[in-house]
């Protein structure tokens, strides 16, 4: 006998919109109908669905140029997930049993549109993977910053879901020195222990330029920079001639409690940029079409051979996903956070 399809599922809404970084409180779960799949379409049992910094971007007043639709009180929140599909309409192209990804986490259930998916597949050893954020550290140390042979990395916020990936993968690339910054003295423990960063800064202990110029008497070569502000001043400070800074987040602003989340000032020396030839580039993935299925043949092969680690914090029930962000925001966790609702 058939277990009968869900009529209702559980959602997490924005109940208003923060004036500044969004808490647990801000948010609310609520019970929400679910219809029928009609042709091409399809339901799905979120199985995980990623816990990210951007939605504190969606909440904000600055969303000008961002190519996801802002979030207003009474929206339910979107994002990355993986699921099982429980039923399809006519025409779909993905069968119940099968697991898919998209864009519509943050709930239980979601039914989803012909386009609105894409079929799993079995290049990753673990679903969640699906939802590593490494394709953005890939591209950026493949298309903007090739790490040569020997070359020293510094990896801004490099305990978070992109960071922890990004110094391990240009290792993989043959950097013979990576440096990485973070905000505790237990995290970069583990990234030196655990992850293979030779030195790591941690901020609020000195100040970041002064901290690096020890990691790197002589110089970086290659910077994956995802915090931005004092950071990335700091980075071009000690930038090497040549040297190569791909940027893929703003941290700084976008976790600022006095910002609205879209803009993250920083001072640069850009005279320094100019006679040392540095280079600067934002990475975009729009721009890259072709690096996610690059990425996932290559990280696939990495997790299954262990020449690469992914960590990730999963957070069960959906009742604990409010807290989660705020937990994510408030920089709690290590690597990239799920929910398992």
């Amino acid at each position: 006998m058939s277990t009968p399809l869900p009529r209702t599922t559980r959602a997490v809404r924005l109940a208003v919109r923060p004036p500044g970084l969004p808490t647990a409180a801000d948010l609310q779960v609520v019970e929400v109908p679910i219809s029928e799949s009609g042709p091409g379409e399809i339901l799905v049992r979120n199985r995980y669905f990623l816990v990210f910094p951007g939605l504190r971007t969606l909440m904000g007043d600055e969303t000008d140029g961002v190519p996801l639709p802002p979030l207003r009180a009474g929206d339910t929140l979107f994002g990355p997930a993986v699921g099982e599909v429980v039923a399809a309409g006519e025409g779909a192209s993905a069968r119940p049993g099968e697991t898919v990804v998209h864009l519509a986490g943050w709930r239980e259930f979601a039914l989803l549109p012909a386009d609105g998916y894409t079929v799993a597949g079995d290049r990753l050893p673990d679903p969640v993977a699906h939802l590593s954020t490494g394709s953005a550290a890939y591209g950026a140390l493949t298309r903007l910053a090739p790490v040569r042979d020997g070359e020293t990395v510094f990896v801004t916020g490099a305990a978070g879901a992109t960071g922890v990936l990004a110094g391990q993968i240009a290792r993989l690339s043959g950097a013979g020195r990576v440096i990485g910054s973070t905000g505790s003295a237990v995290k970069a423990e583990r990234l030196r222990a655990e992850f293979g960063y030779d030195a790591v800064v941690v901020r609020g202990r000195a100040p970041i330029g002064e901290q690096l110029a020890k990691a790197a008497p002589e110089g970086v070569d290659v910077v994956v920079d995802t915090v931005g502000g004092e950071q990335l001043t700091a980075a071009v400070a000690a930038a090497r001639p040549g040297a190569r800074f791909a940027l893929l987040g703003a941290l700084s602003g976008q976790l600022s409690a006095d910002r609205a989340g879209g803009s993250a000032p920083a001072e640069i020396d850009t005279y320094r940029l100019v006679v040392r030839g540095v280079s600067v580039r934002g990475y975009r993935g729009a721009d890259h079409p072709d690096v996610p299925a690059e990425w996932e043949e290559r990280f696939g092969a990495w997790l299954r051979d262990g020449r690469i680690r992914f960590p990730c914090v999963r957070v069960r029930g959906i009742d604990r996903a409010p807290a989660a962000l705020q937990e994510l925001l408030e920089g709690r966790h290590f690597g990239t956070v799920v929910v398992e609702p």
